[in-house]
């Protein structure tokens, strides 16, 4: 199945992050935290103005993203977790 975000809406599935500490201490999946950064999957249009013209939105699908550790929805995806971001949630994009 596929999901078409609408307006500024970004779909993220999150990446792995080490679950291992600086010491060599090695977390147990319910001690560790959620990743905060995750690879674009699809992108929504943009949002309307007020004149009805429509802003891009400045990430695309590939991009490698950082976003608050709280935001957005999750939704499972033929059994894949995935985020649903706005725009705005999204407070960088690696390089």
């Amino acid at each position: 199945m596929k999901l078409r975000p609408l307006q500024d809406k970004v779909l993220v599935k999150r990446t792995d992050e080490e679950q291992t500490t600086p010491g060599g201490i090695v977390l147990p999946g319910s001690a560790a935290e959620k990743p905060s950064q995750g690879e674009v999957v699809a992108v929504g249009p943009g949002k309307r103005d007020e004149n009805g013209v429509i802003a891009p939105i400045g990430v695309e699908v590939g991009d490698l993203v950082i976003f608050g550790q709280y935001g957005g929805n999750e939704v499972k995806i033929d059994g894949e977790e995935y985020l649903i971001l706005s725009e705005s949630d999204i407070y960088g994009v690696f390089s």
